[in-house]
């Protein structure tokens, strides 16, 4: 109840002011808000998922885009996210692309942006990390290039930002795909990307910190067995599909929540199945998640980690309490005490 008033006020504000004024109140009082929403879970070792490079304490996390700057870690490390995603951040602070640039699809439960990379810059997210308390939950920190950095220095500001964050989080991200800043996809070719992992190769000798690279929902099918087995041949510690999908009709930008369901999912299904060839990595499913029937369906296909974006600011923390509620049915339809022992028994489950 008290989400959908706080909804119903927020929608009728422009859509990023609210997501600027909604930010600031879960920065300045992130546990009297954690706890107005339902606060964590108690039980923890209950939901546990184990990947290859870390474990979650829940197997849903919030994906990057929401908290760009990592202020807002104190409140969403208090509510049932397993894992929490800040950024984008690039080098320098970036103000962006001109307003507007963030719409909604109310009825589609859906979100349109084009943001371009907007942050405070890399010193500012690193200080914010620094004076955060992000508890026993997982945090990540997404990278990108500035707009203004060239194709050919992109590999530069990957490093710098690598440097930057690596010892200050639980994974970093390489985040070729936002549809937002201009010559960012063509970065996903395998030769650019080869580039990039290439640069970070001698910072990574001895730097453990998991390091995954995301992909957008419109790379042609075809050539994710390749990304694959780029990320495999350089040792990096997985994959995150999907991030927004490019649709015309709806305008420029980014279009994430249902809108994006279906395709997200094809590519899903295709990483999953690919994935099967590569053991080592890790994959972390992301993209018009919105429900528990959509994670079902996401682990009966073999996955086991996944992040929410859209569905968290139309449903709010009770989507994460009505996935909880979900894991619980099947345990008891199942006769089980643990998420770990449910997926290790997927195929088998009713």
């Amino acid at each position: 109840m008290l989400y959908d008033f706080f909804k119903f006020m927020a929608f009728k504000m422009d859509a990023e002011k609210a997501h600027e004024l909604s930010i600031a109140a879960l920065s300045n009082f992130p546990r009297t808000m954690a706890d107005s929403f339902g606060g964590d879970l108690e039980d923890l070792e209950k939901y546990r998922v184990d990947l290859n490079s870390m474990s979650w304490c829940f197997p849903v996390g919030l994906a990057a885009g929401l908290d760009k700057n990592a202020s807002a870690i104190n409140f969403f490390s208090r509510i049932p996210f397993g894992a929490v995603e800040v950024g984008t951040v690039t080098p320098l602070p970036q103000a962006g692309n001109p307003r507007p640039r963030l719409f909604r699809y109310i009825e589609e439960e859906s979100l349109r942006n084009c943001m371009g990379f907007n942050n405070k810059g890399s010193e500012k997210v690193l200080k914010n990390i620094l004076s955060s308390d992000k508890g026993n939950k997982v945090l990540g920190v997404n990278l990108g290039k500035n707009k203004d950095t060239s194709a050919e220095n992109a590999p530069s500001d990957y490093v710098k930002l690598y440097n930057s964050f690596k010892d200050h989080c639980d994974y970093l991200v390489i985040n070729v795909s936002s549809p937002n800043t201009p010559g960012l996809r063509d970065l996903q070719r395998h030769e650019s990307m080869r580039e990039i992992f290439e640069a970070l190769k001698e910072e990574r000798t001895n730097c453990k910190t998991p390091l995954f690279i995301k992909i957008s929902p419109d790379l042609p099918l075809e050539s994710i067995e390749g990304i694959f087995s780029l990320a495999s041949e350089y040792s990096l510690s997985g994959v995150i599909a999907t991030n927004t999908t490019i649709m015309e009709e709806r305008g420029n930008g980014g279009v994430s929540g249902k809108l994006l369901t279906q395709r997200a999912k094809l590519v899903r299904e295709r990483c999953l199945s690919v994935n099967a060839e590569f053991p080592e990595l890790d994959f972390i499913g992301v993209g018009g998640i919105s429900s528990f029937d959509d994670v079902w369906d996401y682990w009966k296909k073999g996955g086991v980690a996944c992040q929410i974006y859209s569905s968290f600011i139309f449903q709010g923390p009770q989507v994460l309490h009505d996935i909880r509620e979900g894991i619980d049915r099947k345990l008891m339809q199942n006769e089980m005490l643990t998420l770990s022992e449910l997926l290790n028994n997927i195929s088998d489950c009713k």
